[in-house]
């Protein structure tokens, strides 16, 4: 299971991965990878969770394995 991450990070990871953005839309921010178009979470406060990031990874295509290399 990934470590809790902040947004900040999580966002340079995913540009990392070929995601482009973040964009503003709504509630949240997104980010797009090709026809994928994945919300970021705006924690007011702290990480995001251990459990929130495994979701996020999932929706996205990024096995753990691969993330834990960053």
């Amino acid at each position: 299971m990934p470590k809790p991450i902040s947004v900040k990070k999580l966002i340079k990871n995913l540009n990392s991965f070929g995601f482009f953005g973040p964009y503003s839309g709504g509630r949240h921010m997104f980010m797009i990878k090709g026809n994928l178009k994945l919300r970021v979470p705006n924690p007011h406060k702290g990480d995001i969770s251990k459990s929130l990031l495994s979701e996020i990874l999932r929706q996205a295509g990024i096995l753990t394995s691969e993330w834990n290399r960053l």
